[in-house]
């Protein structure tokens, strides 16, 4: 638990009583009574100030045994990209080879500042390198397809060849002409009640999956770029789509399996390993041990560990069902309070199920 002034406390807690969304994402509020945490903006209840305690993230809310709101969807919510960044990145998709200004953006009452720092706050980059990004990405696809370089060029808004040469080589890592055979991962953010993902695809398959506070993240984009011999623009697909969709199906209780195909370069250790543990029931947790014994090599407790630990694709392949010999639960790189839930989650959704 944080520890906050009375005067803080008093604060948020007024916050909590009128619903003000300016605090949302501000505190988590645990009810001790229900053991749920919220937004501010929740309309459930109210609880009395004494059966309250506030925490500065969800994290800490999930890792002193609180779980997300039904009713808020706190975790989501908090997270969730705003309306005007919606509209935003609504404008880019729809007109893919026209520059979005900041005055279009100001005449469809878009804050310009505030599309900014969403993304420098949730992609490291400004709204404006998104576009680029994202015309390139078109820009590729049609060459790929056969378009010659000036047509695209001057049709994705560029107002010369050298102008489009130069961003385009920035970004693909290759001039127009080179590059055609070389592969893009694209990648893309959601949000889920556990907190906001980022998500990989390339044209094969999803290729990555993981909570956007996953430590050693960027180490993974290497990794994965290096692997594939690819570079990484945002963007979205087929694959991407269907995950989305299976993956609200999933936090919905409606979806056990995942059937979105998947492309997971690595060792053939490594893809054994991944391979088995797709073998996990959807409910049920097993050991390193087992996993072992289940690739017919039981000393290879440690490698299976540190296999596991190299899945990118969480929750897809279902690492966060693997725990100690002891029962305890061990590392897992979304966090173990996630781990947690999402094993207490589809145990739960089991039981329902039986009963």
């Amino acid at each position: 638990m944080t520890a906050f002034t009375q005067s803080k406390v008093d604060e948020y807690y007024e916050a909590l009583l009128n619903r003000d969304s300016t605090y949302v994402g501000i505190f988590y509020a645990g009810v001790k009574t229900t053991l749920v945490f919220c937004i501010a903006t929740c309309r459930a209840r109210k609880p009395k100030k004494e059966n309250v305690v506030f925490y500065k993230t969800y994290s800490q809310a999930l890792k002193n045994g609180f779980r997300p709101c039904k009713i808020c969807s706190p975790t989501e919510n908090a997270n969730e990209t705003p309306r005007q960044v919606v509209e935003a990145i609504n404008l880019v998709k729809e007109n893919p080879k026209e520059k979005i200004s900041d005055d279009l953006l100001r005449k469809n009452d878009i804050s310009p500042d505030l599309a900014r720092r969403w993304f420098k706050k949730n992609y490291g980059i400004t709204f404006h390198a998104f576009q680029r990004m994202y015309r390139i990405n078109n820009a590729y696809k049609e060459l790929k397809d056969g378009k010659k370089t000036t047509q695209t060029a001057f049709e994705t808004g560029y107002e010369s060849l050298s102008g489009f040469g130069y961003t385009y080589k920035k970004l693909i890592g290759k001039s127009p002409a080179k590059s055609t055979s070389e592969n893009i991962i694209l990648i893309n953010r959601l949000t889920t009640p556990l907190g906001p993902m980022f998500v990989c695809a390339t044209d094969k398959g999803i290729c990555l999956l993981e909570f956007t506070d996953r430590k050693m993240l960027e180490s993974e984009f290497k990794d994965l770029q290096k692997l594939l011999n690819a570079e990484i623009l945002i963007g979205e697909n087929n694959y991407i789509k269907q995950l989305k969709t299976e993956l609200r199906e999933y936090f919905d209780g409606k979806r056990k399996h995942f059937d979105v195909q998947l492309e997971t370069p690595g060792t053939p250790f490594q893809k054994e390993v991944w391979r088995i543990l797709n073998t996990i029931s959807f409910g049920t947790t097993s050991t390193y041990e087992q996993q072992a014994h289940k690739l017919n090599n039981p000393k290879a407790v440690r490698a299976v560990g540190r296999a596991n630990g190299l899945n990118r694709i969480s929750i897809v392949i279902p690492c966060h069902r693997v725990i100690g010999k002891n029962g305890n639960l061990t590392g897992y790189g979304g966090g173990i309070e996630r781990k947690k839930w999402l094993i207490d989650f589809e145990k739960g959704l089991v039981q329902d199920s039986i009963s």
